[in-house]
């Protein structure tokens, strides 16, 4: 193709950005086009009650990828990250606590305050997903690996063994085998809850693949953004738009338009049509291809694997804004150090865990829901007025849709039950609220477009990950039409806020290009 190849981005989440600005580096004519007024997807930050900004959906920034953080120079447009140390706490209804740290010796000590055996056990554990975690990262960055491809480097490293165990032994039984106490059993499950059922096989291997990010020796881009998660989809917008790349809010995409088996362009819901020789589709998978793509353009075996592809695990969010901290004495003591809030987990036991994704999976709402608790307002001190700080809830595991009503009946008793559960461990919770309202999974579906609330875009189960995501034969960002591929989370390596999907599609994009 020419110099003037056409390329639109259909969404600005942080993956479409991301992409945008690697090809409009790369010199192509690179449109992205944003249905919502705002660019960041999933990862924006939001006025919600006046003066008090919050991260809407992401919270944390974790694993976004150190090249695309200097190859798209974000911190020359506004990226900054405060480091997150501890990690996070963990308190339990019987007024004990765990804090993890990055430093492993810390860590240990105090798990040694709640069961000494389990201390002298926390170094092998960590050793474990040190291990784990630093060969799975160096495939974040490129299509995904053959299972044979990843068990040769596996066996370079002589860590066959390990790749066994992430592979066939559930985490759930791994926790068991290491430790003894039922709050550390917790506190570890807390750390991978999120990604799905951790009694499956394979779950481990999902676990090393993000959630135990903490394990990571690079913790360097571990923590709190400045100005919340937007502020890391407005570097990229702003690195984007530098390099040439055009940036549409307001556009929503109706149908991505074909003929002859090739892409030609897009469909806006104004009729205005926008012609492109390279759609790439910042949309879930079933979104583009069950909504934006003509069923007629796609074989119908394809169609229906689209269809069945799992989307069960669904979040809510509740934003809050705060006269004063939440009063976490009763766990932490009163000398504590107000940016160990930072992060709170809330999972009394692991079986919680197990049970509300049960729960999800045949639409009920769990009796006692998994919450990961964030006041970045104890680090950033731009997004709340002096002296006053936000909250969010990040709440999972929830059914996209309610099997016995639905969420709009159900959302106002929802709130007032993650205010009492806070309230277990900072009594004076309630009273500190000044305003809040929470975000269902429907509503996220409507507000985000993520189909079923899904934040990942499909569930992060085994089956639909590496070489099966979005499905097999199809984990190359490339796609049965001609022209168009997918840049989002349903692609390998998956969700959070990463930047590898929308670096992979874009260089996988060039490439056949011949550029």
């Amino acid at each position: 193709m020419s110099e003037k190849t056409r390329v639109v981005i259909v969404g600005g989440g942080h993956n479409g950005l991301v992409a945008a600005g690697y090809l409009g580096r790369a010199g192509l004519d690179v449109q992205t086009l944003e249905r919502r007024d705002v660019v960041g997807g999933a990862a924006v930050t939001e006025e919600w009650f006046p003066g008090y900004k919050i991260s809407t959906c992401s919270y944390i920034c974790h694993i976004l990828q150190q090249k695309v953080i200097d190859e798209l120079e974000l911190r020359r447009y506004g990226f900054h990250v405060y480091p997150l140390d501890p990690s996070r706490v963990h308190p339990f209804p019987n007024g004990k606590s765990l804090t993890l740290w990055h430093d492993d010796a810390k860590t240990a000590d105090e798990l040694r305050k709640l069961s000494p055996e389990d201390a002298e056990a926390w170094h092998e554990w960590a050793d474990l997903w040190h291990r784990a975690v630093r060969i799975l990262s160096d495939y974040y960055l490129g299509p995904p690996p053959s299972l044979a491809e990843l068990a040769e480097r596996f066996r370079e490293e002589g860590e066959e063994e390990l790749l066994e165990t992430l592979l066939t032994v559930p985490l759930r039984d791994l926790i068991e085998r290491y430790f003894v106490s039922d709050e550390v059993r917790a506190a570890v499950s807390t750390g991978a809850m999120d990604m799905g059922d951790i009694s499956a096989p394979g779950s481990a291997y999902i676990s090393a693949l993000y959630r135990y990010a903490a394990f990571r020796e690079d913790t360097e881009n571990y923590g709190i953004v400045r100005g919340g998660m937007g502020s890391i989809t407005q570097s990229l917008a702003r690195s984007a738009e530098a390099s040439g790349v055009s940036i549409r809010t307001g556009a929503e995409v109706r149908r991505i338009l074909t003929s002859n088996g090739r892409v030609t362009g897009v469909e806006l819901v104004d009729g205005e049509v926008v012609e492109a020789n390279v759609v790439l589709s910042n949309a879930d998978p079933k979104r583009t291809f069950l909504t934006l793509v003509d069923e007629a353009d796609l074989d119908e075996e394809f169609v229906e694997e689209v269809r069945a592809l799992k989307t069960q695990s669904a979040s809510a969010k509740f934003l809050c804004s705060l006269r004063e901290l939440p009063d976490f004495s009763g766990h932490l003591g009163s000398e504590y150090n107000p940016e160990h809030l930072a992060m709170i987990s809330l999972c009394p036991t692991a079986e919680h865990g197990e049970m509300s994704w049960d729960d999800a999976k045949n639409g009920r709402i769990p009796d006692t829901p998994m919450i990961q608790v964030q006041i970045p307002s104890v680090y950033d001190k731009t997004v709340a007025p002096e002296g006053r700080h936000v909250l969010s809830m990040w709440v999972y595991f929830l059914p996209p849709h309610v099997r016995d009503g639905s969420w709009p009946e159900m959302r106002e008793e929802f709130g007032e039950r993650l205010i009492d559960e806070v309230s277990r461990y900072a009594p004076n919770f309630r009273e500190a609220i000044i305003d809040w309202t929470l975000l269902t999974p429907e509503d996220i579906e409507e507000r985000i477009g993520l189909t079923d609330g899904n934040i990942r875009h499909l569930d992060m189960v085994p089956q639909q990950m590496m070489s099966r995501r979005p499905l097999p034969g199809w984990s190359d960002y490339r796609t049965p039409v001609e022209g168009l591929y997918l840049c989002g989370a349903g692609t390998h390596p998956g969700g959070e806020v990463t930047g590898a999907p929308g670096h992979n599609a874009a260089h996988v994009v060039l490439e056949d290009l011949g550029r």
